[in-house]
């Protein structure tokens, strides 16, 4: 059965990628279907002020604003008679260290279960958009987290847009869908809140005032950590191999490479993918003796890379939840058109931009919101000699300037270790 059902959704989005008229009729079908069996099984069943759901990325992970806010309500004597739902894609996973939490219940996203526990609870807090089905009642509170302050256009501001499975049309229409759901959406600086702002088209909607501006709760452990999470981090990402080679470790610098996913890269029945830029064969023989790589890719990529090629020198990092863990133990952040540099800011740490693709990504991609070749807070490069020449002047010669420190001003002045406590008191008053 289940293999029937994976058939038939990969058959359906192989139509959709290929016939724009079918992709919407599709998409329609089973938004009508999907609010109907929500409306049957969710018939009768009252909202309780003192229970709430949590999801990050569609279930994908335990991370973010909405696992900081979890994480902040749990240690509050305050909420200790609250009931705590968290939807994950792979439940069972994190099932037993969850539920040893305080009145927590962990359920499978898009299960019967879940769809029950979203119509039960009072407040909903969510970090990615919501399927168009779901829609709060008068009595729900939606608190979207996003997950980043936005350097891509997003939603309404798409000037163009050359996503494999949407038009710039049909996501504009979602943004403003999604708006009409939303209570509280957390902004990080008013920069992101004007951004947040024209994308969700709230002032259209006379919805401007459900942003907050408290800063990002996610962002509140970059300034609460100790150095036993980076014992703990490192040991847990490193394993046995940690035990045995810790001096050596040690000795060598620890680069996260955390890049974007590519919106036109899309195979059906796999997903968004990864096409390999980097030369790892070449940084390896240069960077090899004294560097480390943690290879984070955009939790949309499901593609495998080959780790075992790049044994000892490229570390799969997808597999830890919350990127945070991987900012506090690197020393030098890549990236390039993702939206972790403002967050890795706050560290006030070395960032290199590797962006080969810049003019496509630029010109006939998402697009920009900030000028980045003023604002970004480390050097641009094209090519991979480029990036190892940088990698090795920066970890010699790294100073946290006035152009740095103007970033942080603008983007990440909120940020303080306190903005889970600021958001709570908000949203419940």
């Amino acid at each position: 059965m289940g293999s029937l059902k994976k058939q038939v959704k990969e058959s359906m989005t192989s139509i959709a990628k290929n016939n724009i008229f079918l992709r919407g009729w599709i998409k329609r079908l089973l938004n009508t279907y999907r609010w109907i069996r929500y409306k049957l099984e969710t018939t009768g069943i009252r909202v309780d002020d003192k229970t709430i759901i949590f999801s990050c990325y569609n279930g994908a992970s335990y991370t973010c604003s909405p696992k900081a806010i979890y994480e902040y309500m749990q240690n509050n004597e305050k909420f200790k008679d609250y009931t705590f739902i968290w939807g994950f894609k792979n439940h069972k996973m994190y099932k037993g260290n969850l539920e040893c939490n305080n009145n927590t219940i962990v359920v499978k996203m898009g299960s019967r279960q879940f769809r029950k526990y979203i119509a039960k609870s009072k407040y909903w807090v969510f970090n990615f958009k919501l399927d168009d089905y779901l829609k709060p009642k008068k009595n729900q509170v939606f608190l979207q987290c996003w997950h980043g302050t936005p350097l891509k256009r997003l939603g309404c501001d798409l000037e163009h847009f050359d996503n494999v499975l949407n038009t710039a049309k049909a996501m504009k229409k979602r943004y403003k869908i999604e708006a009409k759901k939303i209570s509280y959406f957390i902004s990080p600086s008013r920069f992101a809140t004007d951004k947040f702002t024209s994308a969700w088209n709230l002032k259209e909607q006379n919805k401007e005032n459900i942003l907050i501006e408290t800063g990002y709760p996610r962002n509140d452990f970059l300034f609460n950590y100790t150095q036993e999470d980076v014992d703990r981090i490192k040991s847990k990402l490193f394993g046995y191999y940690y035990l045995i080679y810790e001096r050596e470790i040690k000795k060598k610098k620890i680069i996260l490479y955390a890049p974007t996913y590519r919106s036109n890269q899309h195979e059906t029945g796999v997903g968004y993918t990864y096409k390999e830029e980097v030369d790892f064969d070449k940084m390896r023989q240069a960077l090899g003796e004294d560097y480390i790589i943690l290879f984070r890719p955009h939790y949309f990529i499901a593609n495998k890379f080959d780790f075992e090629k790049y044994d000892g020198f490229v570390y799969d990092a997808s597999k830890i939840d919350d990127i945070n863990e991987l900012y506090i133990i690197s020393d030098i952040l890549i990236t390039d058109y993702s939206s972790v540099f403002f967050d890795y800011a706050n560290l006030k740490r070395p960032m290199i931009f590797y962006m080969y693709d810049l003019e496509h990504y630029r010109d006939e991609s998402n697009g920009f919101y900030i000028d980045i070749e003023k604002e970004l807070p480390g050097n641009i490069v094209r090519t991979d000699d480029d990036l190892i020449t940088e990698i090795k002047r920066i970890s010699t010669d790294f100073n946290y300037d006035e152009k740095y420190k103007k970033f942080n001003e603008k983007y990440n002045y909120l940020d303080d270790g306190h903005a889970s406590k600021r958001v709570v008191d908000i949203v419940l008053k």
